[in-house]
């Protein structure tokens, strides 16, 4: 519940509901003011902003721009997961008690956007100081709902905070649950027990479709799925070798067997929901011999043998599955490892790994955040570049795209990236998959967000 511990989608679909960030991010991705009534960008380096007066947290301070100061300075003190987002920060300079500046070291096209982040919500100094080491379990926010109870492993359970700044709640009661099987998770929409289930298993969802008291929301999300090569080990160094791998596959027929239409085929490295993302893309589709002519071009006529990782998730150990079969006919053997996620973690960060299967979501919505981790050279291993691949232009344009705030160069930047990116192929591009979202018919107001962080301040019951 500290926003300053992590950075994991389930933590942040509960901190929506508690916090508020300076800037807010509706359910299609579009950004508008959060708890500023105003900024102003006095040049590429410097943003002013004014708090909306007498904004009360939940334990009745007022939010003053002193919380504002505290809370990314502690973000950046601590380290926080979510930190990179703030990392062109230089300072924060009060300048009254809603008014401050933030002073960038260096332009950057996406900061706004990263002020939607449920991991800058803004903190109460006084409370986070009060509870010391105990906040994780003593929340406090600005947000439609507050903390009322955590049962590890079980559920947490939140409040109407009736001295919301914004529309009130319509709900006296929200209470997270945590189910953890998909088809416990299935029978409990079935029979009522819950009233809306996130990120429902394919199988389980058009299922569910057919029950007239269910209501399904199926829509396009920010993830991406694909299987990484480490490009600083042979055969994986030479891009024919890769791009023979993309031409084996036959990733819309693992789709169709595995998502069941909800899911679609990559045509760039982001999800085409993603600000700049290109749909023009030709993309790879299954060609047997051409990847059997690459191979023999690269040097390897009768394949080679390698290995594939995943972790333990059911999806991913299916694809390994088909791949493995379809890498096959092209001469390939590729033997599957399946680890413990935390080793997987390690372990692919250490560059120890052949091919490996993994997923990214672009949660702003913006282009940088889907590409600078996954492709800059200088984020190798755990920042997200875990194919340790290099290349000097895509370096340029990924930086002349967070740099700039210019809106058209920064989308011929990434536009020039995308279509290098595929053509080096330091990916498999596997699936984007849809976000598949379900609610009994008796609830309303259930709007989905893109990035899985599904506001609740409107969600009722009949």
């Amino acid at each position: 519940m500290d926003p300053h511990d992590t950075n994991d989608q389930p933590s942040s679909r509960v901190w929506k509901q508690v916090y508020s960030s300076l800037m807010y991010q509706g359910p299609d991705l579009a950004i508008s003011k959060g708890l500023v009534q105003d900024y102003r960008v006095v040049s590429d380096t410097e943003y002013e902003f004014d708090l909306i007066p007498n904004v009360k947290f939940h334990n009745g301070e007022v939010l003053k721009a002193s919380d504002v100061k505290f809370t990314f300075e502690r973000m950046l003190e601590k380290k926080a997961p979510g930190a990179f987002l703030i990392g062109a920060l230089d300072r924060i300079e009060v300048t009254g008690d809603y008014s401050f500046k933030m002073i960038l070291k260096y332009p950057f096209g996406p900061f706004l956007t990263h002020l939607a982040h449920t991991a800058t919500a803004i903190v109460n100094e006084k409370a986070v100081r009060a509870a010391g080491d105990n906040y994780n379990r003593n929340p406090v926010g600005t947000g439609p709902f507050k903390f009322v109870e955590w049962r590890s492993g079980d559920s947490i359970t939140l409040e109407r905070f009736d001295d919301y700044f914004g529309e009130k709640a319509k709900s006296e009661k929200v209470i997270f649950r945590v189910i953890t099987e998909n088809p416990q998770r299935a029978i409990a929409l079935e029979t009522g027990e819950v009233d809306v289930g996130y990120d429902i298993d394919p199988a389980d969802f058009f299922n569910l479709a057919t029950m007239p008291e269910i209501q399904t929301f199926q829509s396009k999300g920010l993830s991406t799925c694909y299987m990484g090569f480490n490009t600083q080990k042979a055969p994986f160094d030479n891009v024919k070798v890769r791009q023979a791998i993309n031409y084996a596959v036959n990733t819309q027929q693992a789709i169709n067997v595995i998502w069941q239409g909800a899911a679609s085929v990559p045509r760039s490295p982001i999800a085409a929901s993603v600000q700049f993302a290109r749909e023009d893309l030709p993309g790879y589709s299954q060609d047997i011999n051409k990847a059997k002519q690459l191979l023999a071009e690269a040097g390897f006529p009768n394949g080679f043998k390698t290995t594939m990782w995943t972790n333990d998730n059911p999806i991913r150990m299916r694809y390994a599955e088909i791949f493995q079969e379809q890498l096959r006919q092209a001469g390939i053997d590729a033997s599957i490892e399946v680890l413990e996620w935390s080793a997987y973690l390690d372990r692919t960060s250490a560059g120890e790994h052949d091919m490996f299967i993994l997923g990214w979501t672009a949660v702003t919505g913006d282009a940088d955040y889907g590409m600078y981790s996954l492709f800059h050279s200088s984020q190798f291993g755990d920042a997200g570049n875990r194919t340790f691949y290099k290349n000097p232009t895509i370096d340029r344009l990924l930086d002349l795209g967070r740099t700039t705030p210019d809106p058209d160069a920064r989308r011929a930047a990434y536009y020039e990236a995308q279509e290098i990116i595929m053509d080096e192929a330091p990916w498999v591009f596997v699936y984007v998959q849809d976000n598949l979202n379900v609610t009994r018919r008796w609830a309303h107001g259930f709007d989905p967000h893109a990035a899985g962080h599904h506001e609740l301040v409107n969600f009722y019951n009949e």
